[in-house]
């Protein structure tokens, strides 16, 4: 199930719960996080999080990403992604800053100072 929620800090987030798939095109203007599956495209002008049970096989465009659970495709992030220990990725990425932690998988190659524009195919 995809939901809006507003965190006490005012900020507006997106939301794929567990349990849930899409097969499509996600577009948002806010953060999104994927605990859900998602086979597809997704355009964020924000931050996405894939979360330790998200699961993502396609593509994701946006201004930050951070990877808790699996990825299989490219990944085009304007500022900063962040690999976190229990991450899966496999595919290439094109960012301007990368964190990997201790015990993340990573298996593709990586372009830095890249930066993609986020654009959605019309």
């Amino acid at each position: 199930m995809a939901k809006e929620v507003v965190q006490n800090s005012g900020i507006i987030y997106n939301s794929l719960t567990h349990g849930s798939k899409i097969v499509g095109t996600i577009t948002a203007e806010n953060d999104f996080r994927i605990d859900g599956e998602v086979e597809g495209e997704i355009f964020c002008n924000g931050k996405v999080v894939i979360g330790q049970k998200g699961y993502l096989k396609g593509s994701i465009s946006c201004n930050n990403a951070e990877i808790i659970g699996t990825v299989e495709g490219e990944i085009s992030v304007q500022d900063t992604l962040s690999l976190r220990q229990s991450a899966k990725v496999k595919g290439n990425v094109k960012i301007k800053v990368l964190i990997i932690e201790p015990g993340a998988i990573f298996n593709g190659q990586c372009c830095m100072n890249e930066t993609a524009p986020i654009q959605e195919n019309e």
